[in-house]
């Protein structure tokens, strides 16, 4: 089984089954689309659209051109850097996770944070709030704010 999973590592690496190859694509057309180079391209684009304005009267084609062209495209990038965004934050909360879990002392409930309800998230940031202003109000007595308090109270989420 190790060794599937090691070659399946490997084709996603070089893009080989169709599934990678989206991901390949989405990643590098959001890349391209945030460079200097897109951007300097839409503005010739647009340059290009007022520029003939004149030459086409402003009629409702010339117009409808360029509504067209820029309903497209921005349709079809929210998929993609949608989908260029959600796996960077698995990414990040998978690196988060593993932070966690290796940091002794940590509380590991709070791996799965993102999984919990409002609520359950609300209570666990009000206990966090309580012991951020407890920290201030140490300092500001000359104390140190290092020590790790137990947060019991805002993990009550069964």
């Amino acid at each position: 089984m190790k060794g599937k999973k090691k070659s399946r590592i490997k084709t996603a690496a070089k893009g080989g089954d169709q599934r990678n190859l989206f991901e390949c694509f989405a990643q590098k057309t959001a890349a391209l689309s945030g460079s200097s180079g897109a951007f300097l391209m839409a503005v010739a684009v647009v340059a290009v659209w007022v520029i003939t304005g004149p030459l086409f009267g402003y009629s409702d084609t010339w117009q409808l051109v360029i509504n067209t062209g820029t309903t497209i495209v921005t349709f079809l990038m929210v998929f993609l850097i949608q989908h260029t965004q959600n796996k960077d934050t698995h990414a990040l909360q998978l690196k988060l996770d593993e932070l966690i879990r290796a940091t002794d002392g940590a509380h590991n409930a709070l791996m799965n944070l993102e999984e919990l309800s409002e609520e359950e998230i609300e209570a666990i940031r009000a206990r966090y709030l309580q012991l951020a202003a407890d920290a201030q109000k140490d300092l500001r007595a000359g104390k140190k704010d290092t020590n790790k308090p137990d947060v019991k109270e805002g993990f009550n989420i069964a």
